[in-house]
């Protein structure tokens, strides 16, 4: 009788096991602290089965000396692994082991902003934050009337350099059990893809539907069909991309960890076809260049703070606290070389509103750089931006830092309560009480050029000098502010503020020799400095 009641216990205590696993699916692997979390549930569930409480007021002493031999046996295993746990990840943590914390990511400190971010080009300027092209991909969506009531947009809207177009990528996802039964033959048909710079949006049907997708079900959920083929590996944050013929894949980041669940590092990736379920896997050094997010933003900022915290040393972290420094909150993309970089800037651990500078990370390969830029915090160059219109309360959106001028600048766009672009600002990094703002409608150069004119950074900035002889010259007021238009012997145009030179400006004449520098952004010249 014994013998058969320890047989329904064992098959319980399995079904549990299984159920739990196809629930909560953790990598069966002694660096992941979700394993640890299963098997102490599974110990549960062994002790009730058992008829065993060890929570039974004041008799739990006595209770415990009459625990079965095999009990005590598994309860002490268990207390001895949780210990044993406690002092790996304690000799591992940052207070025996800062400089090891603080190498988790190398950064370059020799570095130049003008030499190594160009010159913006306003054709290549993700203009569109996600909540705008979100708002921009639901739109797309609702004129879909045969796919709005079976599929529904996801939020992930990964965003990436497409064969040389800035653009963010989401899929459509089933919109509920019931719909996932209707379609699942077929899948999902399509993903929306969003131009950043130009807002041009999408739905991209695909001739054979997506499968493995996270609002599927059963062994066709994105994240079972992972676990079950690499039950051991240990997945960090999935994102959805595209590669250069348009394909859609799930990029699954592999990760490592030093103890239990310390030091969070990416050691390759998984490509998972979300149509046919084909996987493959790739060492950290083999991923295909067409894979723009590998790292996750968050765990870039965990990394970078650590370099900034620990750099020094664990004890000067806590006391003295000399050169440490942290990322300020929120971060954003910019592409260079065909690659998605995330920039943050740097601060002091104590609380300002300036930066020392900032930092750009490729999102693929972590290859990271600090430009020691002094200026104005991210937020306060928000702040300023909503200043100059508060009468209309626009929201601004989180700054893309650009090479303007020579001059490292912020560019914001500036939104109603609808989410709506009404205005572009810029600001100047090193100084954050130089902002413009203009009308959306008169397009981005236009507004470049009114900051370049009306900032007051014409001294010392332009890219070109040179002698022009003047062919014709007229004014014009935009916005109540005097312009010149210059037309020199080689037909070349130029535009040029009152501000710049008040007292030389009004006096040229057609024929008069003059000396100007200048940034060339469009066909119209930008003259910065005229004599």
């Amino acid at each position: 009788m014994k013998k058969k009641i320890w047989i329904v216990r064992i098959l319980i205590i399995i079904l549990f096991a299984f159920l739990l696993y196809y629930v909560t699916l953790p990598a069966i692997n002694l660096h992941n602290p979700g394993f640890y979390a299963y098997l102490f549930m599974i110990f549960i569930c062994y002790l009730i089965t058992s008829g065993i409480s060890l929570f039974d007021g004041e008799r739990v002493i006595n209770k415990v000396k009459r625990l079965p031999r095999n009990t005590l046996i598994v309860v002490s295993s268990v207390t001895t692994v949780i210990v044993l746990i406690i002092l790996v990840n304690v000799i591992s943590s940052p207070l025996f082991n800062s400089k090891s914390w603080a190498s988790r990511i190398t950064i370059q400190d020799d570095t130049s902003f003008t030499d190594d971010i160009k010159e913006v080009d306003f054709n290549q300027v993700p203009l569109l934050d996600k909540d705008s092209s979100q708002k921009l991909g639901d739109r797309v969506m609702g004129q879909m009337s045969e796919l709005v009531s079976q599929y529904y947009v996801s939020d992930l809207y990964t965003q990436i350099n497409y064969n040389n177009e800035i653009v963010r990528v989401t899929p459509i996802e089933y919109n509920g059990f019931i719909k996932w039964l209707n379609n699942k033959k077929h899948g999902v048909l399509g993903y929306i893809k969003v131009n950043s710079v130009t807002g041009a949006s999408e739905l991209v049907k695909l001739n054979k539907g997506m499968k493995y997708m996270p609002s599927a079900y059963i062994f066709k959920d994105l994240d079972r069909a992972l676990r079950f083929k690499y039950p051991t590996t240990i997945f960090g944050t999935i994102s959805f991309e595209i590669d250069n013929e348009g394909n859609p894949y799930w990029v699954v980041p592999t990760i490592k960890y030093t103890g239990v669940g310390l030091k969070e590092e990416i050691n390759g990736i998984v490509l998972l076809d979300p149509v046919t379920g084909k996987t493959n896997k790739y060492n950290i050094d083999e991923v295909p260049k067409w894979v723009d997010q590998v790292y996750s933003a968050s765990l870039i900022i965990e990394q970078i703070d650590d370099w900034g915290m620990y750099k020094n040393g664990f004890l000067n972290s806590v006391f003295s606290q000399n050169g440490v420094v942290q990322t300020t909150e929120g971060y954003n993309y910019l592409v260079k070389d065909d690659d998605v970089y995330m920039y943050t800037g740097i601060t002091s651990v104590s609380t300002d509103e300036s930066n020392i500078g900032f930092v750009l990370t490729n999102m693929r390969t972590k290859e990271t750089n600090f430009y020691g830029v002094p200026g104005a915090e991210e937020y306060s160059a928000m702040a300023s931006a909503e200043g100059q219109v508060q009468q209309m309360k626009y929201i601004s959106s989180f700054p893309l830092l650009i090479n303007l001028n020579n001059r490292p600048t912020y560019l914001m766009s500036l939104k109603d309560n609808a989410g709506l672009v009404k205005m572009y600002a810029f600001v100047d990094v090193t100084d954050y009480q130089k902002v413009v703002v203009t009308d959306s409608t008169l397009g981005i150069d236009v507004a470049a050029n009114n900051y370049l004119n009306n900032a007051n950074l014409g001294s010392g900035v332009a890219n070109n000098s040179k002698e022009i002889i003047v062919k014709a010259i007229s004014t014009a007021i935009i916005d109540g502010n005097t312009y010149y238009y210059i037309i020199d012997n080689d037909n070349q145009k130029y535009k040029v503020s009152i501000k710049i030179n008040s007292s030389l400006l009004p006096f040229i004449n057609v024929g008069d020799k003059i000396e100007v520098s200048y940034n060339k952004i469009s066909d119209v010249i930008d003259i910065v400095k005229i004599k």
